[in-house]
């Protein structure tokens, strides 16, 4: 069977303006309760779209951490690739897919540095393991070897043994502050349900249906 024979009928109950409430934001963490309790597998996984100084577009699957009326929170090297490019555009998408529940969450905002406050905290509560590769790996950069990057991560080790292992200095976080989010329940032959929330002010959001 090729790519475009594959079809999945959808047979998922809707979604109208009636059903969600005020807030996207508690929105969002009502269908995230839905996809947990659904299986999901990593049901925090996000795609985070950005653009270069080029303007050409980038994206790949992140982790969000936190999730409040602050917006969507997540982590990395401040070095990075997803870093530079917000620095210079702070401005991001996201997009959620639960497929097991036929559902999808895109997010639009405006991007803020995180707190170190809150960039220490989440940073002791990682694994071990996960505190040592925050050291040893240069994101996005060239290296030469898998071999070579083990060796660091050793070294690392070896410098922190019997220590609690410090946040690195450039390794912290980034908020999303959604302006716009848009929910997508599967509906039968593709007459999807759309709702989207636009900001309308602090607190307020003007919600609408959209025709699939």
């Amino acid at each position: 069977m090729g790519i475009a024979d594959l079809r999945t009928e959808y047979e998922s109950a809707g979604l109208d303006v009636y059903d969600v409430v005020a807030s996207p934001v508690e929105q969002w963490l009502r269908w995230y309760a839905d996809a947990v309790a659904a299986g999901a597998y990593e049901p925090n996984a996000m795609v985070l779209s950005t653009v270069d100084e080029n303007g050409h577009s980038d994206a790949r699957f992140v982790l969000v951490r936190g999730v409040d009326e602050r917006g969507f929170a997540f982590y990395t090297n401040l070095k990075s690739d997803k870093s530079r490019e917000l620095e210079q555009a702070p401005q991001a998408a996201l997009t959620f897919g639960w497929l097991e529940l036929h559902r999808q969450v895109r997010v639009r905002g405006h991007v803020i540095a995180g707190s170190p406050e809150d960039a220490d905290a989440y940073f002791a509560s990682r694994p071990r393991g996960a505190q040592v590769s925050a050291w040893a790996s240069p994101q996005s950069e060239e290296i030469e070897s898998r071999e070579w990057l083990e060796a660091r991560a050793a070294e690392i080790e070896a410098r922190f043994n019997g220590q609690v292992v410090p946040r690195p200095p450039h390794w912290g976080g980034w908020r999303v502050v959604p302006f716009v989010m848009e929910f997508w329940q599967g509906r039968p032959n593709r007459l999807h349900d759309r709702v989207r929330y636009t900001r309308e002010g602090v607190g307020t959001w003007r919600i609408a249906r959209l025709s699939p």
